[in-house]
């Protein structure tokens, strides 16, 4: 208690200084309602009495997806639940607008999105009031003191859903182990992602009848069939460079010019893992003086208009939300970002589910199960220096890259099936509340 009280005042000292910043950075389309639905109230006409869940005849479900990742995975579980509780009420909250953004526009209809509150006591409490949800459930341990301590005490289940723990992570929990005892203490149930990041959650402090092991919602996590229709222009081979950080598209496009004289009609899509940094990325190609274009100078699914002798440049910036999980299906070789440096990996599962091969940096630690990939030949595991090399045989051996991608595909297909499983521990918590 004494914790969470010096927490909660450290949060508020910390919020008075941020928060003009943080309502200026927000679009001005986006200031008053971010404030108000941070500040716990919210658009009432949302969540209409007359809806089934408000009237008691059904449930309301909260589930809580910090951003632009988290929201992707969760769009398999809530089209389930959609599909198991059609007369539900589905809240989903984000923190960035980047997420707002996608969570509006492929959550299941009807869904109801909406910024996390601050975690402050009194804001929760408002909160919960106007919401009332049946059962909690939060993607990926993120874990807010107040908010389960506040779900606590009004008696609504919290759970842990598709939960990870990073390297990183991990070792500054362990530092804090005094105070995450208590927030675990608010959590009912841990559904982890696997074994490792079960047994972290357990020396954490978590009861060992509260953790289960139910895989990853990503081998789940469908993208969308259609690939863009834009991406026909492109000359192949195709590389994919998806969810780069800075740092490494340097090395990207380095390997990429020296590749071009062995393969002239290769290209290259980049896709910068935070939107901020378009513009940076694309400096950078500039300044190598080699063709490029943008996917914003595209219309919503139609090519760039090019004269008929004029080829597709050979380098195009992936500067959209939410398409490269589908650009994926275009491309000929997947190139992980955010391997190459200290950051642990970005995720592989979208170009497996494509059939596609796979190269990763030495830094996967975000996804541990990247090492049964390098096992099964259906990733390659390398360094910066010796990117260039691994993309070379790839791209002089069709038959190496069609056995890796077939193998990728077999191994995203094996390992379906969590969403599923945490159905089955919703549907008893939801039977519980309602008993």
């Amino acid at each position: 208690m004494i914790l969470r009280l010096i927490y909660s005042f450290l949060y508020s000292i910390a919020l008075f200084f941020i928060l003009p910043f943080q309502y200026k950075k927000r679009p001005k389309d986006l200031r008053q309602r971010w404030l108000r639905e941070k500040f716990g109230t919210f658009n009432f006409s949302l969540f209409s009495l007359s809806e089934p869940a408000a009237a008691g005849n059904s449930s309301l479900i909260w589930i809580h997806a910090v951003s632009v990742g988290e929201v992707i995975a969760s769009l398999p579980l809530l089209q389930r639940l959609k599909d198991r509780y059609p007369s539900a009420i589905l809240v989903l909250s984000t923190i960035t607008d980047t997420g707002q953004k996608i969570a509006m526009g492929k959550a299941p209809e009807g869904t109801k999105v909406i910024y996390l509150p601050f975690d402050l006591k009194f804001i929760l409490k408002r909160t919960l009031k106007n919401i009332q949800p049946n059962l909690f459930i939060t993607l990926e341990t993120e874990l807010w003191p107040n908010l389960l301590a506040t779900l606590k005490q009004h008696k609504i289940p919290a759970v842990v859903m598709n939960g990870r723990i990073s390297d990183d992570s991990f070792k500054g929990y362990k530092r804090i182990k005094f105070f995450m005892r208590g927030i675990i203490g608010n959590v009912d149930l841990f559904c982890m992602q696997d074994a490792v990041y079960a047994e972290r959650i357990k020396e954490l402090g978590a009861p060992e009848d509260r953790i289960r092991v139910l895989g990853s919602f990503k081998f789940d996590t469908l993208p969308s069939l259609h690939i863009p229709e834009w991406t026909k222009l492109l000359s192949h081979p195709v590389i994919i460079a998806g969810s780069t950080h800075r740092g490494e598209e340097e090395l990207i496009l380095a390997s990429f010019t020296k590749l071009k004289k062995d393969f002239p009609d290769l290209t290259l899509i980049i896709a910068p893992r935070h939107p901020e940094r378009f513009g940076e990325v694309e400096g950078l190609v500039k300044a190598k003086g080699l063709p490029y274009v943008k996917r914003s100078q595209l219309s919503a699914d139609s090519p760039i208009h090019l004269p008929t002798d004029s080829p597709f440049p050979c380098i195009a910036i992936l500067d959209a939300v939410g398409e490269l999980a589908s650009a994926y299906g275009v491309s000929d070789v997947a190139v992980i970002g955010g391997s190459f440096i200290e950051h642990g990996g970005q995720n592989l599962l979208e170009p497996a589910f494509w059939g596609k091969p796979i190269i990763c940096g030495p830094h996967m630690e975000n996804f541990p199960f990247a090492k049964e990939f390098y096992e099964k030949g259906a990733a390659i595991e390398t360094d910066s220096s010796s990117l260039c090399e691994k993309l070379k045989e790839l791209l002089q051996s069709p038959e190496k890259m069609k056995s890796m991608g077939n193998k990728a595909k077999d191994l995203h297909n094996e390992k379906a099936g969590a969403v599923e499983r945490a159905m089955k521990e919703i549907e008893r918590f939801l039977k519980e509340k309602k008993g």
